[in-house]
């Protein structure tokens, strides 16, 4: 399902009120709600309003991250642990939440949360659209086919490169060059996914996933392959999209 809003603001408060249900009803099902948590520029205004509105028992949710450096520690400021500490966890309450250690054994890292991870189905997974079309950190050419629930790869300079643009490092040679991140098939293993791609850098990403064909260079195309994914753009990003349909 794709939904179009006339600006980004508009998108993030929709978005906010599509995850409080998705949570909301999985707390009242199964008693608690698992949550996998994107970061990234696309994600703050969402994150906001979701982690400042009412009617979630916060206390009832267990968070996973989606994806993290290699070789950053927790505390570094573009650590999406960091990221996720400041903007989710401590705002919202989150009392049980599992975050990847970039400064960690990359292999231990992956083992450790992703047993934990792979116990029982997340209840809703948010995600982002990179420039490139990542999907999480799988850049193209994507591994469509492992079933490990995290892997380390190899950053694309495309990626690298958008994470300068977007301010969270000085360099692009500061970019770390690996990153732990959640499988494209983890991914799909979701009861629901809330996937969010504002503004006119994501509108090629948006016309290759969605107009083009499903598969690893385009990555983020893998969720027209799960029944509840609900994909939230502004005008921005569907303009192209929209002149190719």
């Amino acid at each position: 399902m794709v939904r179009i809003f006339p600006d980004a603001i508009e998108l993030a408060r929709a978005a906010a009120q599509e995850a409080t249900a998705h949570l909301r009803e999985a707390i009242g099902a199964r008693g608690r709600a698992r949550l996998v948590a994107a970061t990234g520029k696309s994600q703050i205004e969402f994150l906001s309003h979701l982690a400042g509105g009412p009617g979630i028992d916060w206390s009832r949710v267990e968070l996973f991250q989606l994806d993290e450096y290699v070789g950053l520690p927790p505390d570094h400021p573009a650590s999406f642990a960091h990221y996720i500490r400041e903007r989710l966890i401590r705002p919202a309450g989150i009392k049980c939440a599992h975050l990847l250690n970039g400064a960690g054994d990359p292999a231990g890292v992956c083992a450790q949360i992703g047993a934990a991870l792979a116990a029982a189905p997340a209840d809703l997974l948010m995600a982002g659209i990179g420039e490139n079309g990542h999907l999480a950190f799988n850049d193209p050419p994507a591994n469509f086919d492992t079933q490990e629930p995290y892997i380390v790869v190899e950053l694309d300079p495309r990626n690298r490169a958008q994470q300068v643009r977007e301010g969270w490092f000085a360099s692009f040679d500061e970019v770390p060059r690996r990153a732990i991140t959640m499988s494209i098939r983890q991914i799909l293993k979701a009861r629901a996914i809330l996937c969010l791609a504002p503004g006119r850098r994501k509108a090629q990403a948006v016309r290759m996933c969605f107009a083009g064909e499903i598969g690893p260079m385009a990555p983020a195309s893998a969720v027209r392959l799960h029944p509840q994914a609900m994909v939230y753009l502004d005008r921005e990003s569907a303009r192209d999209w929209k002149e190719s349909a």
